[in-house]
Formats: structure tokens, C-alpha cells, sequence
């Protein structure tokens, strides 16, 4: 899972970098930088730092499990902003920010199933070891 987390992290840092680099404002030419737009960003530094914590043994379980906690507020926040955001849109305002959104939150979503997927074969595991 170490290596998940560093892949799905580094996904969500490519994903705000991309939005902020690429962020236009409303009604506008010219290209406005957001430090919103970086969320992904943040999301993703804190994924690919648990992942290489995760690498030493003795905090490989801890780590895990924080960086579930980060794929589950992940989820929840972007999908519901990013839904949100397309239900509430107004015309010729751009869909950059809720596609956005919906993208981290459907990384996120990934990233916790399996980690929930590895929490469970972890546990059958230690039951067929008999710890």
C-alpha cells in the first residue's frame, strides 16, 4: 500500500498543479492564479509523505491508516463539491473547478477502496497466522 499512496499522491499533485497552471477566472482572458486550485496538490503531498513513511515497518500501519483518512475526506469533499458545483452552475461559467473536484474525489475514492481492500487481506492473514 506504500506504494499506492505515492502513486495516488503524486497523481493529486500533477492534478493542482495542472488546475492552477491552467485556471482561467470567470469571464476573463487572462489566466488567474488560485491557490484553491491547489488543493489536489495538498491532499497529494500528504499522501506521497505517508506513503514513504509507510516504507519503515514499525509505522507502516499507522500511516496507512492515515492516509485512508485523507482518501475518505478526499472522496467526500470533492465528490460533494464537485457535484455540487455542476448543480449549481450558472451559464458561461466554467466547469474547470467542479471537473476538477469530481477528479480528486474519484482519485481519493479509488485510493481508499483499496485501502480498505488491503486492510482486509491484512487482517485475514494475521487470522490465518494465528496472531
Amino acid at each position: 500500500m506504500p506504494f499506492f499512496s505515492i502513486v495516488f499522491g503524486l497523481l493529486l499533485i500533477a492534478l493542482g498543479l495542472e488546475g492552477y497552471t491552467n485556471s482561467v477566472g470567470v469571464f476573463q482572458v487572462e489566466k488567474v492564479h488560485s491557490i484553491t486550485s491547489l488543493i489536489p496538490a495538498f491532499f497529494g503531498a500528504f499522501l506521497l509523505v505517508c506513503g514513504l513513511i509507510a516504507f519503515m515497518p514499525s509505522l507502516r500501519k499507522h500511516m496507512m491508516h492515515i492516509a485512508a483518512m485523507v482518501g475518505l475526506i478526499g472522496a467526500g469533499a470533492g465528490l460533494f463539491m464537485g457535484i455540487k458545483g455542476f448543480m449549481n452552475n450558472e451559464a458561461g461559467k466554467s466547469l474547470a473547478a467542479p471537473k476538477m473536484q469530481v477528479t480528486m474525489g474519484v482519485l481519493s475514492l479509488v485510493f481508499l477502496i483499496l485501502c480498505v481492500r488491503s486492510f482486509i487481506e491484512a487482517r485475514r492473514r494475521r487470522k490465518a497466522a494465528g496472531l
